[in-house]
């Protein structure tokens, strides 16, 4: 059954809004939307203009950003009352575009992912303030891992052995980008101290540790060229991962899906989240993220989770950047 229904300017802005409004490396928002010719369904393209290239070379963060933004086109769609049926890279690996979503059918069921996500698409913000030692329900850890599951990626929530291997891993990367001199000079062109459409706001670097608990990428440089204000952190912070079998550009943007689905889905429930994401920058420590009891398996994410303060909203680039409208 399908509506046949055209998609209205009205209703490719809300859907354009809500896939900007995506998680992405640096805050980069590395997307460009357009609709397809017959005005029933959304392109969803890459815009390698955006990359960030010495932290993401082969492009990884790039598409898993990409796939953040297709999960809020779908949540979005369903909020207009349609199904959204999505063909990963239509055309194969590296060609745009990178997904295609159908929006002729009407929607199946009124609540697709279990619980309006709606609404928590323009609250999802990256927290990285202090987390209390309040401990994730179980029954909420369950329903995060069957999210991800939803979107054929595993989440894992990490035991303390495991826990303290990811940040001891994750300290090593952000001391290696520390002093390498490109990824550093990368990083800091990323920084906005004036009112911008991308990037990260002094606002949104949250504290840092003072124990030195939490290895917080620094985005004001080593030393900081802008200080944060120092907090005590958790001591034991509750971390996940998200993992595939395989390692592909479709794997990439399954990885994005998820992780937004999950980061939507805890943003319902009051649970925050932020990226650690300097481990998997680098080969060899990202190749140590994996658990070896575990099999074979890529780590595509790290993710802190835990209950605090909602971290301050990031810019975004406004509609008309990143939609194309159709001539009227």
């Amino acid at each position: 059954m399908t509506t046949e229904t055209e998609l209205t300017a009205a209703d490719l802005r809300l859907l354009a809004e809500a896939g900007g409004m995506a998680p992405s490396l640096h805050n980069s928002q590395p997307w460009h939307f357009r609709p397809t010719p017959d005005l029933l369904g959304l392109e969803v393209r890459a815009d390698l203009s955006r990359a960030v290239s010495a932290a993401d070379p082969d492009g990884r963060a790039l598409h898993i950003s990409i796939g953040a933004a297709v999960f809020n086109l779908r949540v979005a769609a369903a909020h207009l009352g349609r199904e959204a049926v999505v063909q990963l890279l239509p055309n194969g690996a590296g060609t745009q575009p990178r997904a295609v979503l159908g929006l002729s059918a009407p929607l199946r069921t009124p609540q697709p992912f279990g619980a309006d996500l709606y609404p928590a698409i323009p609250q999802r913000h990256s927290s990285r303030h202090p987390f209390t030692n309040r401990d994730v329900p179980e029954a909420l850890v369950a329903d995060l891992i069957t999210a991800a599951r939803d979107e054929g990626v595993t989440l894992t929530v990490l035991e303390e052995h495991g826990m303290r291997r990811v940040l001891a891993l994750t300290s090593e990367a952000e001391a290696r980008i520390a002093a390498d001199v490109t990824r550093e000079a990368e990083t800091h062109r990323w920084l906005r101290l004036e009112p911008s459409y991308d990037g990260i706001p002094l606002a949104a670097l949250g504290s840092h540790d003072r124990d030195a608990h939490l290895p917080m990428r620094g985005f004001a440089g080593h030393p900081p060229r802008h200080t944060t204000p120092a907090a005590h952190f958790e001591a034991l912070p509750q971390i996940a991962t998200l993992t595939t079998h395989f390692d592909g550009q479709a794997d990439w943007l399954r990885t994005g899906q998820a992780m937004e689905r999950v980061w939507l889905l805890a943003t319902v429930h009051g649970l925050r989240a932020s990226v650690l994401h300097q481990a998997v920058e680098i080969p060899d420590t990202r190749w140590r993220l994996r658990d070896p009891a575990e099999g074979p398996a890529h780590v595509q994410l790290v993710l802190r989770l835990g209950y605090g303060p909602p971290g301050a909203a990031s810019p975004r680039r406004p509609v008309s950047q990143v939609l194309d409208l159709p001539e009227e």
